[in-house]
């Protein structure tokens, strides 16, 4: 159910009329037109002093309940309150400013990371709906709290939090076999991709049929092999990230922000969140390599073509926010 506020301005004095549309844009209610405003029927209390104000000035005002006839309506007034856009514009300025961090002091650092948390939050206090956007944006301020801790904290604990990654040595992973669910897809291709180009300069892939093994689906991992996006692998989602940014953060990549923006859009594909513009056309693309080669070691060979192409792009994009970690040899 929704709430809807019917206004009838008055026409003096324009500072009412300018106060009431400033406290309507500030609580970031849905507007249906001129005069008819929406929130969720659970936030209506937030109308109310609006209403009062402007009948105090010789206006009127009246709240109405709205009930939906159908999926379609309720969709569309649920789309007046999408912060798609919004989230994406954060994550953006979240993955400039980690990237000036390098050359950054502490202080200027912390300054940076304290008006992320707030900007977050003021977005999240007009987000009536929220969804896979909002805990995506959480889970990428607690990346940057936790990295900012790695450049600024050196000696300090830890969190041994359930959704705590552990820090690995990339040389102790070398020349090893891994494994993951055969026919990848986005996040299975994306992580094939950094392990051959960041993490293992000799990595052998095995593609396992889930059918194999009847528990739950998931297949089971070869003896010394290194499993990753399933369940039950050494390497999978861990809260709201998903295996690829598990994978950038368990060997200390995520300061790399062309990886970054590359983890968004696998991110946005995999379990959505946060739109990102390049996802439909990459998406379109894995389509039609997956619909094209019927290898899994080809498909892995051409996505990482694209992967490739992808990560110059972002570098380039990225170059004026700080220096993009080189890729091992």
């Amino acid at each position: 159910m929704w709430s809807l506020l019917l206004l009838t301005l008055p026409t003096q004095p324009n500072a009412v009329r300018l106060r009431v549309w400033r406290a309507l844009k500030a609580l970031g209610c849905g507007a249906l037109r001129d005069g008819a405003y929406l929130l969720p029927a659970a936030h209506e209390h937030q109308f109310e002093p609006i209403a009062e104000s402007v009948r105090a000035h010789g206006g009127s005002a009246r709240l109405l309940g709205v009930h939906t006839t159908g999926d379609a309506q309720q969709n569309a007034l649920a789309a007046l309150f999408d912060r798609g856009e919004a989230y994406a514009a954060w994550q953006r300025e979240a993955q400039a400013s980690a990237g000036r961090w390098a050359a950054a002091s502490e202080t200027d650092a912390r300054r940076s990371l304290r008006a992320l948390a707030d900007a977050l939050a003021d977005l999240q206090r007009t987000d009536y709906l929220p969804g896979a956007a909002s805990r995506q944006a959480e889970a990428e301020l607690a990346t940057l709290r936790t990295a900012f801790d790695a450049r600024f904290k050196h000696g300090e604990p830890r969190s041994a939090g359930k959704q705590a990654i552990e820090r690995l040595d990339a040389r102790r992973f070398q020349g090893r076999r891994w494994c993951t669910r055969a026919r990848p897809w986005v996040d299975r291709l994306a992580c094939a991709w950094l392990i051959r180009r960041f993490i293992d300069t000799q990595p052998t892939f095995l593609w396992l049929d889930a059918s194999l093994d009847g528990s739950h689906g998931s297949p089971r991992t070869p003896r010394g092999a290194i499993g990753f996006d399933y369940d039950g692998a050494r390497f999978s989602h861990v809260g709201q990230k998903v295996s690829f940014e598990v994978l950038m953060l368990s060997f200390g990549l995520e300061r790399d922000s062309a990886l970054g923006r590359i983890a968004g859009i696998v991110h946005f594909l995999d379990i959505g969140g946060i739109p990102v513009p390049e996802a439909p056309g990459l998406e379109a693309v894995f389509a039609g390599l997956q619909a094209s080669l019927a290898g899994d070691d080809a498909l892995v060979v051409a996505a990482g073509a694209v992967f490739d192409a992808l990560y110059a792009h972002a570098a380039q994009a990225t170059h004026a926010s700080g220096p993009c970690r080189a890729a091992r040899p």
